[in-house]
């Protein structure tokens, strides 16, 4: 009667939060004792609940008994078929009470109330950074560890996270599945999509609080504001100059090494970085992309181009 009526008469005695069923109170009360009755057989892993533990024993047999019926793709439990149909019907159940967003997944919208209510419970126990969900906690503490489980199987390249793996093999398939609509252009990386939108929208979500000057990336701002700060900490450990940016140390430091990655496929000549070689390989094509507005030059350069412009500030009487 207790699941017709609602009522809720089992307590837990340190949280307060009730059950309308014993077993479930059980449940609840391993998450305070940590306790793991059920030890998988074939690795070291141990379980809260039998089910998570049968769910486990797939990922050793490759077992997936619950399989997609418009796309065929298998899953190893029941929820992760129920969330993956959501990406053909596209429906969103979960919906926030504070703003308009929904949500196919239920740990997104618990996930998403946290940006509204700034809640960060899972804490370093190594530095002072705290996490809204305990799956970034997870993966930051890798940066303590140096620990990185994601290893490519062509290269041995290894990952701190899943998503970086999975991005990576994509530079050796040359697979871009993320393409843009309104251009020709393809991505590796979803969020690199949605960053490229941002050229064609003009939107600029990130604002300095200085100077109001906006970015459409985030790394963008950060690196914008250090010209306010003066912070440069990138530190080259070969001589004493410090950068700002992460990337003009990396190419600094190879002025120290002399190495020189960016090659022409022509003349077989080298650079340190990209946009040399671009500028270079234009003395081979003889294209001119930077034309002048005033007359008729156009320049292999955007630098020589805004030298050329500066003649005709100086010819006006």
């Amino acid at each position: 009667m207790k699941t017709h009526t609602g009522e809720k008469v089992y307590q837990c005695n340190q949280c307060n939060k009730a059950f309308g069923d014993k077993s479930n109170l059980t449940r609840h009360q391993r998450t305070h004792t940590g306790e793991k009755s059920y030890h998988c057989s074939q690795c070291a892993k141990a379980f809260s609940e039998k089910y998570t533990l049968k769910n486990h024993m797939r990922t050793h047999t490759g077992e997936k008994p619950y399989q997609c019926i418009q796309c065929n793709k298998a899953f190893t439990d029941k929820n992760h078929l129920i969330r993956h149909l959501r990406t053909h019907s596209r429906e969103k159940p979960y919906q926030c009470s504070i703003c308009d967003k929904a949500f196919t997944h239920k740990f997104n919208l618990i996930n998403h109330h946290k940006t509204h209510t700034g809640e960060k419970p899972y804490k370093c126990s190594q530095c002072n950074k705290a996490f809204s969900q305990t799956c970034n906690l997870k993966i930051h503490t890798r940066a303590h560890t140096g620990e990185k489980p994601y290893q490519c199987h062509q290269c041995n390249k290894a990952f701190g996270e899943k998503r970086d793996l999975i991005c990576h093999q994509r530079t050796h398939t040359g697979e871009k599945p993320y393409h843009c609509t309104k251009c020709v252009k393809a991505f590796l990386q979803k969020r690199t999509l949605k960053k490229h939108m941002r050229t064609h929208t003009g939107e600029k979500p990130y604002q300095c609080n200085q100077c109001h000057k906006a970015f459409g990336r985030k790394c963008e701002l950060i690196c914008h504001q250090r010209t306010h700060t003066g912070e440069k900490p990138y530190q080259c450990s070969q001589c004493d100059k410090a950068f700002s940016q992460g990337y003009t140390l990396k190419i600094h430091t190879r002025t120290h090494t002399g190495e020189k990655p960016y090659q022409c496929h022509q003349c077989n000549k080298a650079f340190i970085e990209k946009c040399d070689l671009i500028c270079h390989i234009r003395t081979h094509t003889e294209e001119t992309p930077y034309q002048c507005s005033k007359c008729d030059k156009a320049f292999t350069q955007k630098s020589k181009l805004k030298s050329h412009q500066r003649t005709h500030y100086r010819d006006k009487p």
